[in-house]
């Protein structure tokens, strides 16, 4: 997906996507060590993204997304909104 699909951009954020024919939509995470350096740190952002899928899913549609966050990102209130922002800007 990450050669062959869309990508797009917001708050840091990089969102790769592919629509498909039918099905309900699919989540992938994409971070490492250099995104955040605690593994609990990295869970808790996990966690964020998991809960901003699950909020929007059904206005997403049948797609796939792959989602990579900012390298030094801090966890805060903001996160869930800038994720969910990012996941409604992609195309329908």
């Amino acid at each position: 997906m990450l050669r062959s699909g869309n990508r797009r951009s917001s708050s840091g954020f990089t969102f790769f996507y592919r629509r498909r024919d039918s099905g309900g939509a699919r989540l992938g995470i994409l971070i490492s060590r250099k995104h955040a350096r605690l593994a609990t740190d990295r869970n808790r952002i996990k966690r964020c993204i998991r809960e901003a899928f699950r909020q929007e899913q059904h206005n997403l549609g049948p797609i796939d997304v792959l989602v990579r966050p900012p390298y030094g990102l801090k966890t805060g209130a903001g996160l869930l909104a800038r994720v969910r922002a990012g996941l409604l800007g992609l195309p329908r």
